[in-house]
């Protein structure tokens, strides 16, 4: 197992702030590396000296000769006037990339919703990010380097992303390091950990779940050698208060020893356990939805929705990128009304609402944190004990001299921390959080989740985050084809019932190729003539093919949860009437819905076939 890349005694500083220090780290064949630590330690930094993008300021960084080396940065270089076709395979003819089934399975994946032909400039931030990354994985390096790879992918996409990773090479060779809060894919993909901490780099052995073990441990040693520090302290503490006297009567050395004992202390800070925050007392009904449609342009997108929400609910909704939860959220907090149907909100319902765009502190980039903290109650009950706002939000990483710095040049991480208290400070009795975890680092995902952990309310979770999701929330649903559905097992039931269009439920990335989003090119005879054949240009035969797949995937469970229902029904009780009709009304529900599925299927494969 050779070296691919050494770094030595590497050293770097922005402006005013040192981040790397005699750093020496290895990267050898066969590695699978995560990389955490606080936003703002130097993980990007780190990623970016290794790519040689970045120059250090002290050390080198070497490469082995003839090495490719691939990078995912937080911004790309890709050309806004260039098609998408070009950035992702580029002049290479249609026929040489197309015959490759791996190339065809990654375009579909990632990029299979986006227009093949569009300028790259026409693209949102999350198509673009995804164009990025699909240039990246189609080719051939001997070394990957990540920079949050899981973002702007759904929970399908970055299972499917983590099973492709880890078969990408045989075992032994290549390397991969990848920086993501992503916990659950930090555990599927990665064999061992870097820790970027106070300007250094700490290995870790195992993933995440392994390295959150070990740093437990270190911490622990480090707690009983700072016990025995503040023991010594107490005791020179103790010898200075002795008076004048005595003081004057005894060596210089002994006060300047008991200054040098805790001049590396840090400043001391209270421990705060959010266990609640005070919730006005909710009704028995919170959100009833009943037959409620949403619809565009005369077309339903959403429903008819039937979901009943009680007070302590806790509800995660999961689903794939456009599947329409923001949408299904803004039915529920009132701010789009159903095209039929009703939704009843109750009486007592406050709502605290924390969107993916941070709305709630759009109006106040120009104030400062203490100023918005001014605007909420001085004083917070909690657990019998008084807090201050500017104390709450200390718990959430926050330091004091932050509480200065006006709103528009905090961190996306920092205005997502201080946006969530914010909300929390309301009191509500409803928390409706779309993707709460955005832009946050390890530590400060495992500070928030022990802050949701304990909230008393209701709360309804959008998050493509499989730890967050299956932490806070007690039970799932899953928006598939508009329809809402309830997944009691949990996310791996939600990746089972989409499987088909994620590697057909494959985690480790492998699956039947799709069809290459082409546009009929001469150097794509059988691919012209497949769509001459049914009238259709080949990118809209392989989105349908893609569709009549996910509905066969569909109908073999729903056969399965047939085979259930009538399997419990031969278990009733035959002198018991009601409940023997209660059964056959689930069996002829089961087999109506089946029966749907399957003319929706077969009009698909009408239309493949012309």
């Amino acid at each position: 197992m050779g070296i691919l890349i050494g770094c030595e005694h590497l050293g770097h500083e922005w402006p005013g702030k040192p981040v790397l220090d005699d750093v020496t780290i290895g990267v050898n064949e066969g590695d699978r590396i995560g990389i955490v630590g606080k936003n703002g330690d130097g993980k990007s930094t780190l990623l970016q000296l290794i790519a040689h993008t970045l120059e250090p300021d002290r050390g080198s960084v070497t490469w082995r000769g003839g090495i490719s080396v691939g990078m995912l940065g937080q911004s790309d270089d890709l050309d806004d006037d260039q098609p998408v076709s070009h950035e992702v395979v580029g002049d290479i003819p249609e026929y040489e990339w197309a015959s490759n089934p791996e190339t065809r399975r990654i375009i579909a994946e990632l990029i299979g919703d986006v227009d093949w032909n569009a300028k790259v400039g026409t693209l949102s931030g999350g198509q673009r990010r995804r164009v990025d990354l699909t240039r990246l994985l189609i080719g051939t390096y001997d070394v990957l380097l990540l920079d949050e790879p899981t973002n702007h992918l759904d929970m399908g996409a970055i299972t499917w992303l983590a099973g492709h990773l880890r078969h990408r090479w045989q075992r032994g060779a290549g390397a991969m390091l990848v920086i993501t809060h992503d916990r659950w894919f930090l555990d599927e993909t990665c064999e061992s950990m870097w820790e970027v901490h106070d300007r250094v780099v700490e290995p870790f052995e195992g993933g995440y779940s392994a390295y959150i073990q070990q740093r437990a441990e270190r911490e622990r040693m480090a707690q009983a050698t700072e016990e025995r520090r503040q023991n010594i302290l107490r005791k020179e503490l103790a010898w200075l208060s002795r008076g004048a006297q005595a003081r004057s009567s005894k060596p210089k050395f002994r006060i300047e020893a008991a200054r040098a004992l805790v001049a590396d202390v840090p400043p001391m800070r209270n421990p705060l356990e959010l266990k609640r925050l005070a919730v006005s007392r909710l009704g028995k009904q919170v959100f009833e939805l009943k037959g409620a449609t949403v619809a565009y342009d005369g077309r339903t997108v959403l429903g008819p929705l039937d979901w009943l929400i009680g007070p302590g609910d806790r509800y995660g909704i999961l689903g794939e990128n456009g599947a329409g939860k923001t949408t299904l959220l803004r039915l529920l907090d009132g701010k789009l009304a159903p095209a039929s149907g009703r939704v009843k909100i109750g009486k007592s319902v406050k709502l605290g609402i924390l969107s993916q765009h941070i709305d709630l502190l759009a109006d106040k980039l120009d104030w400062r944190v203490r100023e918005l903290l001014g605007t909420y109650k001085r004083s917070y009950v909690i657990g019998g004990k008084e807090y201050t706002p500017t104390k709450l939000l200390e718990s959430l990483g926050f330091d004091k001299n932050e509480l200065d710095t006006p709103i528009a040049d905090l961190s996306g991480g920092q205005s997502r921390r201080l946006a969530l208290m914010c909300v929390l400070l309301d009191e509500p009795n409803v928390l409706i959080l779309d993707e709460p975890g955005n832009d946050l680092d390890t530590d400060m995902l495992a500070v928030m989740e022990d802050l949701l952990d304990t909230w008393p309310g209701t709360l309804l979770l959008v998050s493509h985050d499989r730890y967050l999701m299956e932490r806070v929330t007690d039970d799932q649903y899953a928006l598939i084809d508009g329809h809402l559905r309830h997944v009691p097992g949990g996310v791996d039931e939600y990746l089972g019932l989409i499987g088909n269009r994620h590697g057909d439920g494959n985690v480790s990335g492998k699956g039947p190729a799709p069809k290459a989003p082409v546009t009929g090119s001469a150097q794509s005879a059988p691919a012209s003539a497949q769509a001459s054949k049914s009238g259709l240009s080949s990118s809209e035969e392989w989105r349908l093919k893609k569709q009549v797949a996910s509905l066969e995937r569909k109908m073999e469970t729903q056969r399965g949860r047939i085979e259930e229902l009538e399997l419990a029904m031969t278990k009733v009780d035959q002198t018991d009437y009601v409940a023997l009709e209660k059964a056959q009304a689930d069996v002829d529900a089961a087999k109506q819905a089946l029966d749907e599925l399957e003319a929706e299927w077969l009009e698909l494969e009408e239309t493949l076939e012309g």
